[in-house]
């Protein structure tokens, strides 16, 4: 007897559906055991994966103000693709006591450097080596090993302990108009400004990966904030928000590219703020209206 058409179409869903779920179990595995290289465990991002490795051994300070990790000093490595085909972009946040051999074995494994440069200013020298690399996700994170095993980024990367937020969130998101997460004196966002594709060697560059703008605000007291990241820009954008800022007394540190080859280009302006909680949050606001 033949089986009624209904039952097979069912047979073949769950079918269907196992596989699927297996495939994802395979997917997650891989980049669990990426992590295990690496040393530090996967987080999910828009459209990637991202492993951060937080420099905790490094004491910066701008001018009177120590700098929390979180606020400018992570490295990090974003995979996007399948495990089989990836590509990874990040930062590696370097002291100048480790550049040489960190570029050397960069050099050695293939992996392409696309900017080496400052985020802020009038700190010891601190450099941001952006890094791009395509491959299978694991063999990729054996090279990223060696790297990273030419710096004291401490790891394995252990989580930190959540901290009862003290920073007046709130008042962050309101008046930034954009989402993010918080805890201590830390509050992070992050959004993506260009409304283009983006291609970069043929293929279509993640977003959030590539080219999203993050915004970090730190309370050093109830009357004083500082912040700092980058807003990531078409060209006919550039100016606009820097003349913003400056209005703002916010800093313009630096303006420069991070990919190689990418269509349309990318502008990246990194900026220091520094003063009251409204006047830093409102001059950042403005600076991200004038960014849209």
């Amino acid at each position: 007897m033949r089986a009624p058409r209904s039952f097979v179409l069912a047979v073949m869903m769950m079918a269907t559906s196992r596989m699927g779920g297996a495939q994802q179990l395979d997917v997650q595995a891989t980049w669990d055991s990426v992590g295990k290289v690496l040393q530090t465990a996967p987080t999910r991002a828009d459209g990637y994966i991202r492993y951060n490795f937080p420099r905790r051994d490094l004491t910066l300070k701008v001018r009177d103000v120590t700098v929390s990790p979180a606020l400018a000093l992570g490295t990090w490595l974003g995979f996007a693709g399948t495990p089989a085909a990836t590509t990874v972009m990040g930062d590696l946040v370097l002291p100048g006591d480790e550049m040489a051999a960190t570029l050397a074995e960069l050099s050695a494994q293939g992996i392409a450097v696309t900017a080496i440069h400052n985020h802020v200013v009038g700190e010891p020298q601190i450099a941001y080596v952006h890094v791009e690399a395509m491959g299978s996700a694991l063999a990729l994170a054996v090279k990223f090993d060696k790297v990273l095993a030419k710096t004291h980024t401490p790891r394995p990367v252990t989580a930190a302990t959540p901290a009862p937020v003290t920073i007046d969130s709130g008042l962050v998101f309101r008046t930034l108009g954009v989402p993010g997460r918080a805890t201590g004196a830390i509050v992070q966002i992050s959004v993506v400004i260009p409304k283009v594709p983006v291609t970069m060697h043929g293929m279509t560059v993640v977003p959030a990966q590539g080219y999203g703008t993050p915004i970090n605000v730190q309370m050093v007291d109830a009357a004083r904030y500082v912040a700092t990241g980058d807003f990531s820009v078409l060209e006919d954008r550039v100016q606009p928000v820097i003349s913003a800022l400056a209005k703002n007394g916010i800093t313009a540190t630096a303006v420069h590219s991070h990919m190689i080859g990418e269509t349309p280009k990318i502008y990246y302006i990194h900026f220091w703020a520094d003063g009251a909680p409204v006047a830093v949050l409102s001059g950042l606001r403005a600076a991200l209206d004038a960014a849209r």
